[in-house]
């Protein structure tokens, strides 16, 4: 039998704006094995947004207590760079421009930060067409400004190649769906699941609004997320619940 190797857990976190006294996240717990990929779905307010920024290091918020480890180590006090350096990829919801610095430029200093790497730009450029490929993007692409008049489907397709080409051994993928029609959905579900056939250890921890990327991806567990907390955990079959009945249930 397998041993199961533990990649990733939260802690009953409890966290809350840096400006502002209500705790959001009211003792959130998660554990992430390698190689499993986790949905967590939740209404409008639930607080996903704060999860994802808890989990980035964002300044804008801050930890009340509880802890955050990743392969043994308590990260929970690690700047977003740190996190990022040891192997977190962390998808962003609502990706930033970058004037003046190409998607190249970009994934080679990140690159060279991560794995302490200084690829040639020939290396990087012919391991981006690959994907570039993969993800139905135009060769071009990676002269361009980063995020800079992108579509949203550029955006988070580019997000895609970025984590294939660092990669990670944990992704956060904040709201990768949001904005996508089910096209660039698909699209970008398949670079997911590319990604995933390269880095079989990989764990991926999706942050969602909706069922159809789960469809598309087929997660290990699906978590609801009410009020801060985790009020259940399954399957799939929770995500078909929720587009039966809603959350309604689930709130207090």
């Amino acid at each position: 039998m397998n041993s199961v190797t533990e990649l990733f857990r939260v802690d009953e976190l409890h966290a809350k704006p840096i400006e502002g006294d209500t705790e959001i996240l009211r003792g959130l717990s998660l554990m992430v094995n390698e190689g499993e990929v986790h949905a967590i779905m939740g209404p409008n307010g639930s607080g996903k947004s704060t999860l994802a920024n808890t989990l980035l290091a964002s300044p804008e918020y801050q930890v009340v207590s509880g802890r955050v480890f990743y392969k043994g180590d308590d990260i929970s006090q690690w700047p977003t760079d740190a996190r990022a350096k040891a192997g977190i990829f962390l998808g962003f919801q609502y990706p930033q421009e970058i004037a003046g610095v190409s998607v190249i430029q970009f994934l080679r200093q990140a690159l060279s930060a991560r794995k302490g790497i200084d690829l040639s730009v020939l290396e990087l450029r012919l391991s981006a067409m690959s994907w570039m490929k993969r993800l139905g993007m135009d060769s071009t692409f990676v002269d361009r400004y980063l995020n800079e008049g992108f579509s949203g489907g550029e955006k988070k397709r580019n997000e895609i190649m970025q984590m294939a080409i660092l990669e990670p051994e944990l992704a956060i993928l904040d709201e990768t769906d949001s904005g996508l029609d089910i096209d660039a959905l698909r699209i970008v579900a398949q670079g997911i699941r590319e990604v995933r056939k390269e880095r079989p250890k990989m764990g991926i921890v999706l942050i969602t609004h909706y069922q159809r990327l789960l469809d598309e991806l087929q997660p290990d567990f699906v978590h609801i997320l009410i009020d801060g907390r985790i009020v259940k955990s399954g399957g799939m079959e929770i995500a078909e619940e929720l587009e039966k009945s809603g959350y309604e249930s689930y709130k207090e």
